[in-house]
């Protein structure tokens, strides 16, 4: 399977401003310290080698939005955030002179940052489209359409032309969609969220957002480690850090970048990836709890298998 993330923060979107452009290009001139490329793709190569990701790049600002690749040729795509929007505009591409396009939607929950993508969604005008929505919320469409009512957005939900399914799943019992097996799991989070465990041929991707995991309960988490087991590459959300979580933060639907390393280690899984990024962390911040995060798992891994610590970011591609 191949995972492609097209939005990556939490709440809500956030953009670069002038002045995070002005200090990365300032700290890239630094480090260069004068010296000179014969030209752009030579001072790009430098730049990779050399400068921090968060100077270099940025992990984005668009919300929820993953994409699982490798199933039978059908869209698979986790949440509808503002990160929707992109990824319509490539599956166009994507789609030129082939098959009538199915795309199949997996929602976490309906909070608004992780739905708001959807009236943007270009396909979802198009007639030959097919849109199955999956999710454990009876009320999925309803949120969707509600969204769109005049009051809030002036394309309505009637004007949209692809053909539509709503399908509702029950935790815990498999199902197969476009390909891959798929189990819902029952998170903490307000008006619920589930995660999704996808598996095809052996491989196992989790995603898990929004849910919120107390380290003070760990003995309740044992599901999740069932949920978990043995997984490539789960996806969880880690906006906060375990002091903002303890001190500052609980009850309020969300998780650590501590607990998600405990329960991914007790689950045998194999990479984690730090997701749902707070959207008043700076670049610079996310990247420091990456490291602290990768430090964090060395220090408590014992005798087990190392577990891969990657920071999801706005275009990253991960192979599974």
């Amino acid at each position: 399977m191949r995972v492609r993330f097209w939005g990556t923060r939490g709440s809500l979107p956030v953009a670069l401003t002038a002045g995070s452009v002005q200090g990365k290009i300032a700290a890239a001139l630094a480090a260069a310290g004068g010296r000179t490329f014969a030209d752009t793709a030579e001072a790009a190569r430098f730049a990779a080698e050399t400068l921090p990701f968060s100077t270099y790049g940025t992990y984005g600002g668009a919300t929820s939005c993953v994409e699982v690749e490798g199933a039978d040729g059908a869209f698979i795509v986790c949440d509808m955030g503002s990160g929707l929007r992109e990824f319509g505009i490539d599956s166009f591409r994507r789609i030129a002179g082939g098959r009538p396009p199915v795309y199949h939607f997996f929602l976490s929950h309906l909070h608004w940052d992780h739905i708001m993508g959807f009236p943007f969604f270009g396909p979802a005008f198009n007639p030959a489209a097919t849109i199955v929505v999956h999710s454990g919320h009876p009320d999925a469409e309803a949120a969707l359409r509600r969204q769109q009512e005049e009051i809030s957005f002036p394309v309505p939900f009637e004007w949209l032309r692809a053909k539509f399914e709503f399908q509702v799943h029950e935790p815990g019992v498999p199902f197969d969609a476009a390909g891959l097996t798929v189990t819902l799991a029952a998170q903490h989070h307000s008006h619920d969220s589930y995660g999704y465990r996808f598996e095809k041929n052996g491989k196992v991707v989790i995603y898990s957002t929004d849910s919120e995991h107390k380290v003070e309960n760990m003995d309740a988490e044992k599901a999740f480690e069932a949920f978990f087991a043995d997984a490539d590459l789960v996806i969880c959300d880690t906006m906060y850090s375990l002091g903002d979580t303890v001190s500052l933060k609980q009850d309020w639907g969300h998780s650590s970048n501590v607990v998600a390393v405990d329960l991914c280690q007790a689950a045998g899984a194999r990479t984690l990836a730090l997701f749902h990024h707070e959207p008043t962390y700076t670049d610079e911040d996310i990247q420091r709890m990456h490291a602290e995060t990768v430090r964090y798992e060395e220090l408590v891994r014992g005798d087990r298998p190392p577990l891969s610590v990657i920071c999801a970011y706005d275009g990253l591609v991960v192979e599974v």
